[in-house]
């Protein structure tokens, strides 16, 4: 578990998405933006599930690579009986989401169409068939990381994604779809401590919880932009 938290560290200075260079590079820069859009931290890496995934743990695992690993080829997501795949990822904090991070390949076993849910619990393939989604992506056929521009009015409240691949460019002919390095940036506000804290000043001093309640107003209208 070691390696995991050095890995969070990680994705942390270099999760900037236009960051490119070598163990030179001054990150005094850009600390701050990465920590503010990366959301690896916040992904609930346990609660992930992954339907018609090859090896079991897969889908996981892709979402477990950091920014600095977002290249490699294994792990690998993989679907096992036809080309679809489902996953449903939860976070920890409540998300503005600004856009999905996706690298797929240049080959027929790339996912083709991605419709996005969110804030359901129940999302099983029936349920992704059948819902209209919150949005929906033609994705490309490519290596590089495709990063996805979500409606942001819509993504304001996030707490649960659900991602439906629903075929791949095989037209029919390819049964595997494969996906190396799932990512999320945005923003997020964590849940339940702030008001807690609010409470307890409100005990303590009633002019202290009048100027606290100001600022989490502040918070949430900054998240809400």
């Amino acid at each position: 578990m070691s390696g995991h938290c050095h890995d969070e560290h990680e994705h942390g200075d270099h999760g900037h998405g236009h960051d490119h260079g070598g163990g030179a590079h001054d990150h005094s820069d850009d600390i701050t933006p990465a920590v503010q859009f990366s959301l690896y931290q916040q992904i609930n890496f346990d609660e992930i599930t992954t339907f018609n995934e090859a090896e079991y743990g897969s889908g996981k695992a892709v979402c477990k690579k950091t920014w600095a690993e977002r290249l490699s080829a294994e792990p690998e997501l993989a679907s096992d009986a036809d080309e679809q795949l489902l996953m449903n990822i939860p976070f920890t904090a409540q998300i503005k989401l600004h856009s999905i991070l996706l690298r797929t390949s240049p080959s027929d076993s790339a996912p083709r169409t991605l419709k996005v849910l969110i804030n359901r619990d129940d999302v099983d393939f029936s349920v992704a068939e059948d819902a209209p989604g919150t949005q929906t992506f033609e994705l490309s056929r490519t290596s590089e990381i495709q990063e996805l521009a979500v409606k942001r009015a819509r993504f304001s409240a996030v707490r649960r994604l659900s991602l439906f691949f629903s075929d791949n460019f095989g037209d029919g002919d390819e049964d595997v779809t494969r996906i190396s390095y799932v990512g999320f940036r945005g923003e997020w506000m964590q849940l339940g401590r702030a008001p807690q804290n609010i409470l307890y000043e409100a005990a303590a001093n009633p002019s202290d919880h009048t100027v606290k309640g100001t600022e989490e107003r502040k918070v949430g209208g900054g998240l809400g932009r």
